[in-house]
Order: structure tokens, then sequence, then C-alpha cells
């Protein structure tokens, strides 16, 4: 008698992705780089599609058909983003290029207003360049202070060191919830409470979170939080940032122009109301509508079952990688369940660059990322002058995770012959 053997939700889904159907130098693609840009299932594509091709019109003061289809499918989108990450209100979301906008949107407009000489900033040394950067450029401005959350030594997030680096003149804490390098899940809600305890807002970069598990913010109980829509099935050039309704009315403009202006004068203007006081001129309405399709997309899977999956892949990705010598992965190991970390794994092999490493796998079919990832200072903490990096989704099977160990144990083994 033959077993058959179930489904994963990999397998289940994959038919929904039509990118992941072909070849890649003649092997089939697995696709091991959604850290850096996830894939889009067709009802994606077909979304954006049916906007250019049945309801292209520009939003909010159209008084025709086609202008109120759009304006509703992209407000509509708003009220699905709110409702995913929990926020109180639909004038909570307001819609980004991407993560780096909605990070220097409160820069510049809280950051500037609010901080100021010796005031102090409190970034964790696993950041990505763009939670760093923004406030590089803040501190020089107002005087402010960064200080930096070192890491354990099984390099997770060291919380000790967070609670002594508390002040009372921490006046912000900006943290990522996932680290896109590390892979380590970071106690948010923890580090929110402790730093409102001493007064200080807390902003959560949550690209590396928000596509793999639920999240809600009032439970985090952040002041903001910010991801990407290309991370999560949506297409690029849409983000999202979340705001407490009360900070967001007391922000000023990020951008001047259309759509976010009340009354305008030749001596002054007014500005709009939440959230359309920081949506500055004709906004990325197809690529908004795109991305509440993508969260029906993920809601409709569910985000507890795509998190238990990804948990799984997680400890058998591990597993497999653990049999290759010397091979150095970054971050704290997952549990036996796959828990504590996302799944991905960004690694070194000694005397094989990383770069060469993801080449020669790329003539095999598969995508992995090499690099810096957008974390250097990590990097140079590692003694690292970069990394290669196996990120999966949902879409990952454990059939592709045995062929990429197989190839990446075979590249590893050419590259050790030719020494």
């Amino acid at each position: 008698m033959t077993l058959i053997q179930e489904k994963t939700l990999g397998d289940k889904v994959r038919k929904d992705f039509p990118i992941l159907h072909q070849d890649i130098h003649g092997q089939p693609l697995i696709y091991f780089d959604s850290a850096a840009s996830s894939q889009k299932p067709q009802q994606v594509l077909d979304t954006l599609l049916n906007y250019y091709q049945q309801d292209n019109a520009n939003v909010h003061r159209g008084a025709h058909t086609l202008s109120n289809r759009a304006t509703d499918a992209y407000e509509g989108a708003r009220d699905k983003i709110a409702r995913f990450i929990n926020a109180t209100c639909r004038e909570e979301i307001v819609y980004t290029r991407n993560a780096s906008e909605a990070i220097n949107l409160v820069a510049y407009t809280w950051g500037l207003v609010n901080l100021n000489q010796g005031d102090e900033i409190i970034l964790s040394v696993m950041e990505h360049h763009s939670n760093i950067v923004p406030w590089q450029i803040i501190a020089q401005k107002t005087g402010a202070v960064i200080k930096w959350i070192q890491l354990t030594k099984d390099e997770s997030l060291d919380l000790d060191n967070f609670k002594s680096l508390l002040s009372e003149k921490t006046k912000l804490v900006s943290v990522v919830h996932v680290s896109n390098t590390l892979g380590v899940v970071n106690p948010v809600a923890e580090i929110t409470r402790l730093a409102h305890r001493q007064g200080a807002k807390v902003l959560i970069d949550a690209c590396q979170s928000v596509p793999h598990m639920p999240i809600d913010v009032q439970a985090i109980g952040c002041d903001w939080l910010v991801a990407s829509g290309h991370k999560m099935c949506a297409t690029t050039g849409i983000g999202f940032l979340y705001g407490k309704k009360a900070i967001l009315e007391a922000m000023p403009p990020f951008l001047g122009g259309g759509e976010m202006i009340d009354q305008v004068y030749f001596d002054h203007s007014t500005y709009g109301e939440l959230p359309h006081k920081f949506e500055a001129g004709t906004p990325a309405i197809g690529e908004a509508i795109a991305l509440g399709a993508a969260i029906d997309y993920l809601n409709e899977i569910g985000m507890d079952k795509i998190h238990a999956y990804e948990a799984e892949l997680t400890a058998y990705l591990f597993k497999k990688l653990e049999t290759i010598p010397n091979l150095r992965i970054y971050g704290a190991k997952p549990n036996s369940k796959g828990e504590g970390r996302a799944a991905l794994a960004a690694f070194n092999v000694p005397g094989i660059h990383a770069s060469d490493l993801a080449t020669l796998m790329d003539h095999e079919g598969i995508a992995i990322r090499s690099g810096h990832h957008c974390t250097q200072p990590l990097h140079r903490l590692l003694e690292a002058s970069g990394s290669a990096r196996a990120s999966l989704y949902f879409y990952n099977t454990r059939d592709e995770i045995d062929r990429f160990v197989v190839v990446l144990q075979e590249t590893i083994e050419f590259f050790t012959s030719m020494a």
C-alpha cells in the first residue's frame, strides 16, 4: 500500500505564482531571495491589470465613474491594511513608496521638531541602513546622540544592554522587528514597554515581520510601524506607515503639493485631515490597490498558517545546513520547532567569497542574495565584508531546501578543490 504524502502549504500555493514555473540555466527556478523582494501571486497581478484596464483614473476629486471606482478601491486597500495590523482606525495608515520613505517621514517631521541637543536615539547594531541613515542626518541637524544596542554571544539582541542605555534623555527607540541578516525576532512589545516607561517614542521596522506573522500594533504598543508592499506579495513602489492618530495629528506635513492641502492662499496654506496630510501628489493608485489584493490573499491563507509553515521550513533548513562543515551562519539558532527566528540564513564559508557562491548557485537555478544586505555596520561588527543569504517564504518547499543544500555543498567542494 502506497501512502500519498499530504501536500504542504508551499506545494498548494505554488500554482498561484507564475514566475516560479520557469527554468534558469536549464534548471527549475528555486527562489530563495524573498527577504529582498517576494514574488507576486496571480491574484495580485490580475488586480493591478484590472485597475489599468477598467478603472484607471485619478482618485478623490473626480466626479465620474472611473474616478469613483478607483477611489473606492484605493481607500478600501487602506482599510484592509488597518485591519491587517489591527490599527485603531484607518486614519492611522499613511501610504508611502516603501518603508524607507516611511522612516524618513517620521525622521523629518517628528524628529526635526522634537529632538534637541543632547537628546538620545537608541538603535540596534542590526538595523537596516534605512533605519540608520535618516537618524544620523537628524542627529547631525539637531545635536541628538545615537546609542547602539549590542548583541549577545549567540548574536541576538541584548535586552539587558538596551535597558542599560535607557534614561531620561532617551527620546526615541527605533528597532527592527526581524533582522534581515541575523533572522532573529526581537521582543518589540517588551522594548516598547520599557521605552515608554522612560517617556520615549518607539518606531518598529516591520518589513521582515508583517509578511510572515500576525502583527497587532495595539498589542505591541509602538508609536509607529513601517512595512513595504513588495516584501508581502504586492508590487514595488508602495508601502505604509502606521502611526498613532494623536501623534500623526501633531506632526507637520512631510511633502507639500496637491492632495495634502485643505486651502491654499497666496500667503499661506492649510493642510488636509489624516491621512491625506502626508500624501502629497498623485499617489501610487494601482500599487495601493494591488497591496490590498495581496492582503486579501494572505488573509485567505491565514497569517497563523503562514507563520507555522515557515517555522517548519526554518527547522528543516537549519537541520540540513548543520550537515555542511565550516558553514558560518549568523544569528541565534531556532529551537527544534523552528521558532525564534525567520526562515532565512545568512552565512559564509571560510576562503570563499559570498558573491562567488551566489553566482555559481545561480547557474544551477538557485536564486540567493550576496552582499551586505544593507547592514554594513553589522557585518563590520561580525568581521565579514558580506554574506550569502537564503531567505524563504510560504511558497517554498522542503524539496527546494534539499536541492539548495546539495548544490551548496557541491559549490563549496568545487571552490575547495580549486584552492
